[in-house]
């Protein structure tokens, strides 16, 4: 965080810069105003270009085997140009391929979800993905392995076109 506000000002340095050579090759003729003008622009398009390229670097820097199996597009009004555009603020990744395959039922998977969003840190959850019932749970100390193919009611079904289920039983 403390990188992309000193990157920020850089930009801002770097518009008010810009605006003083224009300043000095028309002699002093273009007015003042140009330098906090140039300073403004230079610091709020490095921002949106950090807001919209967030995503993608982010994404490029998951391990094999880790695939992106969920994105959260926003926009807002406090960044008028979302409304054309929408950017991603959140996304979900699922560690495939360190996935376990239950051996009582292997119907039955856990795999580590991470919860990624702009400016906070990752978040690891575990679940349990029933391949067969197309459903999740959440893995706790409390969870108890089903010993039919009827679900209680800590699953949420999902759906067999899930990108979850499709990421964790297809692959």
């Amino acid at each position: 965080m403390i990188w992309e506000l000193i990157a920020t000002v850089c930009a801002g340095l770097a518009g008010a810069g810009i605006a003083l050579f224009l300043r000095k090759i028309t002699l002093q003729k273009s007015p003042k105003w140009l330098i906090p003008t140039f300073a403004g622009i230079g610091m709020l398009g490095f921002q949106i270009q950090a807001e919209y390229t967030w995503y993608d670097h982010q994404a490029s820097l998951l391990p094999t085997g880790v695939e992106v199996v969920k994105t959260v597009e926003e926009e807002t009004l406090l960044r008028p140009w979302s409304m054309l555009y929408p950017q991603t603020t959140r996304f979900i990744a699922a560690d495939v391929d360190n996935a376990a395959v239950n051996k009582l039922n292997p119907d039955i998977v856990l795999v580590d979800l991470y919860f990624f969003e702009r400016r906070s840190m990752a978040k690891r959850v575990p679940q349990v993905i029933h391949c067969g019932q197309a459903a999740r749970a959440d893995f706790t100390n409390q969870f108890e392995l089903p010993t039919t193919n009827s679900l209680d009611k800590n699953w949420q079904k999902l759906g067999q076109d899930d990108p979850l289920v499709q990421a964790v039983c297809h692959s």
